[in-house]
């Protein structure tokens, strides 16, 4: 039996093989995990902050990319992860990792009842309500200025070092190794998914929400599923920012940072999983480098950047990469 023919015929198969590790992944998670420490040891603290992003476009990716989910509110979840790790420390327990199992459960529950508003509307109608919600939490924790600090932020986050032995230095090895590790626990689970007939059933909600009834798929179902998981790896996203730098502010809720990881994956390429990982490397990078150059006008440089790609590679940069090695071969 040919293997076309046992792919046929066993679609666990055709699973099994698109879940396998290849080596490119390989080699692209030993660079990342180390060249930082061995070639840019003072950039390490930047290179902490760009594995946070790559989690959170990932989180988004998996229900923007994968079940169609329209959202410009999803720092609500990523603020609340980073509010829930900075106040448990502020009872006294400043244990990092407890710390974001508590941020994720806590935030994953807040995407659980959220998640049955989402899945009653569709397209511009959920595009606004996700914004809404963003909005909303953004003025409840203003409000809550007792508790969150308000504009001022949340000060005074006393995170323990890790296992007790490794501390958050100053320098960012720690930051960037616990950051790292997260990152890279977060993408085997999220292949995990994709690569499953829950993946699939999602990827069928993307593309025709209306035929998923009629071959018994139950699509709310699958659509708060995703949602909490996305939800949950928001959280533990934010949590992580808590932890490495020690404070949570408003700026985590606000809807600029919902905007900018949805610029993130539109860079790197939607439903491609690794493409919010490219998209948060190019779009940190480029901020770092051009906020030092023009603090005032950075962005404008990043809408240019922003033009092009989608002009040039409108499937983002690894749907132009992907397209351009199918010309080759």
């Amino acid at each position: 039996m040919s293997d076309a023919t046992q792919t046929r015929q066993d679609p666990h198969v055709w699973l099994r093989r698109k879940s396998r590790w290849s080596v490119t992944e390989i080699a692209f998670w030993v660079i990342v995990g180390t060249v930082p420490f061995l070639f840019f040891p003072t950039y390490l603290t930047l290179a902490s902050q760009i594995a946070i992003a790559a989690l959170f476009a990932l989180s988004v990716d998996l229900i923007l990319g994968y079940a169609g989910i329209i959202t410009l509110g999803h720092a609500m979840f990523f603020g609340f992860g980073s509010y829930a790790a900075g106040l448990i420390t502020k009872t006294g327990w400043g244990e990092p990792l407890t710390g974001l199992l508590f941020a994720s459960v806590l935030t994953g529950f807040l995407g659980f009842l959220t998640s049955f508003i989402i899945i009653r509307v569709r397209h511009l109608a959920l595009l606004m309500i996700t914004m809404g919600l963003g909005l909303l939490m953004v003025e409840v924790a203003n409000s809550l200025s007792w508790l969150t600090g308000g504009h001022d932020g949340l000060q005074g986050v006393d995170v323990w070092p890790i296992f007790n032995r490794f501390e958050f230095d100053l320098w960012g090895y720690t930051a960037y190794a616990y950051t790292f590790v997260a990152l890279l626990i977060a993408v085997a689970i999220s292949r995990r998914i994709v690569h499953s007939s829950f993946g699939l059933a999602l990827t069928g909600v993307r593309e025709n929400i209306t035929r998923m009834p009629a071959i018994g798929s139950e699509y709310r179902r699958h659509l708060q599923t995703i949602y909490v998981i996305s939800a949950t790896m928001a959280g533990l996203a934010g949590a992580l920012l808590a932890q490495t730098t020690e404070t949570a502010s408003l700026d985590t809720l606000s809807f600029q940072r919902s905007a900018d990881v949805v610029v993130m994956l539109i860079i790197g390429g939607t439903g491609r999983l690794y493409g919010g990982i490219i998209g948060a490397i190019v779009f940190m990078i480029a901020r770092d480098q051009l906020s030092g150059m023009n603090p005032q006008y950075w962005y404008f440089w990043i809408g240019l950047l922003l033009v092009v790609v989608v002009l040039v590679m409108p499937k983002g940069i690894l749907g132009g990469l992907a397209r351009l090695f199918g010309r080759a071969r």
